[in-house]
């Protein structure tokens, strides 16, 4: 199972971590993902992280400002975004599957399992 948490209210130009924790499996066997949805919007990637944490990719919007990371003896993979707009309001969900080492995915079918997501909005 997995479980997003941190998202909440800020304003413009603020940071906020998020935190994806797994409960009844050991994550440093999956390849991690986090995704959003806006209102009224489809589901879109985020950013992404290899098993071990070797390997990372990012959205166009996300890159520069999110990073992902992981730590796999706490079975966490955080995601911290800095310099949040408005545009970044959405529900945040990270995902999970299995993979070989070295090998983030982007796309959401590419992944098995989903965890609730955790609401982010910000104001201008």
């Amino acid at each position: 199972q997995l479980q997003a948490s941190g998202g909440g209210l800020v304003q413009a130009g603020d940071s906020l971590g998020l935190s994806c924790a797994a409960s009844g499996r050991t994550l440093s066997n999956y390849a991690v993902g986090w995704f959003r949805q806006a209102p009224g919007k489809e589901r879109e990637f985020v950013a992404a992280i290899s098993r071990a944490g070797t390997m990372t990719g990012y959205s166009h919007s996300a890159k520069g400002r999110f990073t992902i990371s992981r730590d796999n003896a706490k079975n966490t993979v955080s995601l911290q975004m800095n310099v949040l707009k408005p545009e970044d309001t959405a529900v945040y969900s990270c995902a999970a599957r299995t993979a070989v080492t070295g090998v983030y995915y982007s796309r959401d079918d590419d992944y098995t399992y989903w965890g609730q997501g955790t609401e982010v909005t910000v104001s201008s």
